[in-house]
């Protein structure tokens, strides 16, 4: 078991850029129609945004806000699927026996965001990219965890997700539409997480992600959830 606090929170989708547009569509989830939009980055510097991805682009949203005014943060970033949509356009491009781009290479590896975002903040603090099945919201908050009883102050933790190209809609069936959710982790005990063996035979996935689960818990008060992945079943609780 693992303690913290969520000092701070942070989410993004298509439609969905403050708590308020989150409580909307936490009482009543619905899928998202991304079409092409994209976060509002104008924060960085042009020759900066024009490397960035739609994925990029939400993580630095989602994350931004918590780590101004604030030391240098470790950050725990997670993304199961990652920049599909860039190595599909770089296996196309080879397809049709194209030169492969070295840029679109470099920002398509798993942590090209992190790299971006230690640039860009002149931050060198410990950074982790997580690729960890349909746990890696919990995966992340572990290693998180670990870090603040290490000593860190805060940690941040980023999880994202953009819509996959539609060839891969036959093995991609966990992203409803694009979503970047961000936490700002300290130390403390208002929260609990604690892993324990779940029966794989009656782990049937729930409809939406499970950091998208976690904002509608945040919002709704919930104090305690719970999400199994296979055989692991993960317990949220927050104290009263």
């Amino acid at each position: 078991m693992i303690q913290f606090d969520i000092d701070q929170w942070q989410a993004w989708a298509p439609g969905l850029a403050s708590v308020a547009d989150w409580a909307i569509w936490a009482r009543e989830p619905y899928r998202v129609q991304p079409g092409d939009e994209m976060p509002d980055v104008t924060f960085l510097p042009a020759m900066q945004r024009r490397r960035l991805s739609r994925l990029a682009r939400m993580a630095f949203t989602v994350a931004t806000p918590l780590a101004e005014g604030k030391p240098p943060l470790p950050l725990v970033y997670a993304s199961r699927h990652g920049e599909t949509p860039r190595t599909y356009a770089i296996l196309e491009d080879l397809a049709h026996d194209e030169p492969m781009s070295p840029t679109q290479f470099s920002l398509s590896v798993h942590n090209a965001i992190i790299g971006l975002w230690s640039i860009q903040r002149g931050d060198t603090s410990e950074m982790t990219a997580l690729a960890a099945e349909g746990d890696g919201l919990e995966h992340a908050v572990l290693e998180a965890g670990l870090l603040l009883a290490e000593g860190a102050p805060g940690v941040l933790v980023v999880i994202a997700e953009d819509q996959p190209p539609a060839a891969y809609e036959p093995w991609v069936s966990d992203v409803p539409f694009p979503y970047a959710l961000g936490l700002l982790l300290t130390p403390g005990d208002r929260w609990r997480l604690s892993l324990e063996a779940g029966d794989p035979s009656r782990h049937e996935p729930g409809q939406w992600p499970h950091a998208l689960e976690l904002i509608r818990t945040l919002v709704t008060g919930q104090p305690r959830r719970a999400h199994q992945w296979k055989g692991r079943r993960w317990n949220w609780q927050q104290a009263h």
